[in-house]
């Protein structure tokens, strides 16, 4: 056993005494990624390969500023494909594929009506498999991945498309092996905001789920390769936000941020490629949840627990009434337990006893 493994399996024992954890609905303030230390694999698996970036996990707050124009504009944007090696919880290296050199790709935003000019491109020294990307927010063959397909030999292609109908998006790499790419990491979101644009908010965060299939166990020191046999099981090593198992923890790159009587808005993309996720706000609801990205009927009120299918993006938000950390996790819980599907919103601000109170006198 390693011992990433045995701190793990020593984390849950201690659950119960420390109170850290209650895996039900509230988890605490340490997650399970920090505190481990690696070691050689008894199994035999190569050593970790040094790293091309230091975090592969796109900062949830990078999101484009919100539409403030009124009539349809022009948009130039180029995606390009870059694969790196980094990793995906300290001491565990995984070859990724990335539009855009972290996961999930850029999120893209427009206004109904917009015209997007659209270059993709691929460097020839990693051009050695198809690529290509399919924009779920575009009318055309394949969302635009015929015409974007870039086989070895060629290194770039270029579409035009208006934006026809408001949402949130999915945009992902769609070439025989689209399974592979989306779960190293080839998928990203395309916001088309409706004309009338979206209701203000004081935050806007940025997740992207994807399960990820590794030859080695979670948590297993050294360098994991692609485990296809447990792809078309559907039996994933990691399950992460935005490609790092507990990334957005204290001891991970840190929590996301706000304080108390703001509002936030979680734009959520399911890259998959299989699983339906389960997503939740431990200590709080999506008061106002556009299910499936809808972004033109009214929004739902009050969730708790929404399904998000493998190819979706949704859109949430919540207002934070009282202090304290609150989690967004994958409702099937081993995922959050074992797999990394685990992210924190650290709140910050007075204490308020007529909404919540700890040890009342």
């Amino acid at each position: 056993m390693t011992t990433i493994q045995a701190n793990r399996r020593q984390f849950m024992q201690a659950i119960g005494a420390t109170g850290a954890v209650a895996v039900a609905g509230c988890l605490g303030n340490d997650d399970v990624s920090g505190s481990s230390t690696t070691t050689e694999s008894e199994e035999g698996l190569p050593a970790a390969e040094p790293v091309d970036v230091d975090r592969i996990a796109r900062d949830p707050t990078d999101v484009p500023d919100p539409v403030d124009w009124d009539e349809p504009r022009e948009h130039d944007i180029t995606l390009e494909t870059e694969q790196m090696t980094a990793e995906i919880e300290p001491g565990v290296t995984f070859d990724f594929m990335t539009f855009g050199g972290q996961i999930p790709g850029p999120m893209v935003r427009v206004r109904r009506g917009d015209r997007v000019n659209l270059r993709f491109e691929v460097p020839e020294d990693i051009n050695m498999d198809l690529h290509n990307v399919d924009f779920h927010a575009v009318y055309g063959p394949g969302g635009g991945a015929d015409a974007t397909t870039i086989a070895p030999g060629d290194n770039a292609a270029e579409i035009s498309f208006t934006a026809e109908y408001a949402g949130a998006f999915i945009y992902h790499c769609a070439v025989p092996n689209m399974d592979h790419h989306i779960s190293a990491g080839m998928f990203g979101t395309i916001l088309v905001e409706p004309e009338e644009g979206l209701p203000e908010v004081d935050h806007e965060f940025y997740l992207g789920q994807h399960e990820i299939y590794t030859d080695g166990e979670a948590g297993e020191a050294g360098h994991h390769g692609f485990d296809f046999d447990a792809m078309q099981s559907e039996d994933p090593t990691y399950v992460t936000f935005n490609g790092q198992a507990y990334g957005f923890t204290p001891d991970g790159l840190g929590p996301m941020k706000a304080n108390t009587g703001e509002t936030a808005r979680v734009y959520f993309a399911n890259g998959g490629p299989n699983l339906t996720s389960a997503l939740h706000p431990i200590g709080n609801v999506w008061s106002r949840y556009y299910r499936d990205g809808d972004l033109i009927s009214d929004p739902d009120r009050n969730i708790e627990t929404a399904p998000v299918a493998p190819g979706t993006t949704t859109v949430g938000e919540m207002e934070f009434p009282v202090p304290g950390p609150v989690k967004i996790v994958d409702h099937a819980l081993s995922r959050v337990v074992h797999k990394g599907a685990l992210a924190v919103i650290d709140v910050e601000g007075e204490e308020n006893p007529e909404v919540y109170e700890e040890d009342p006198q």
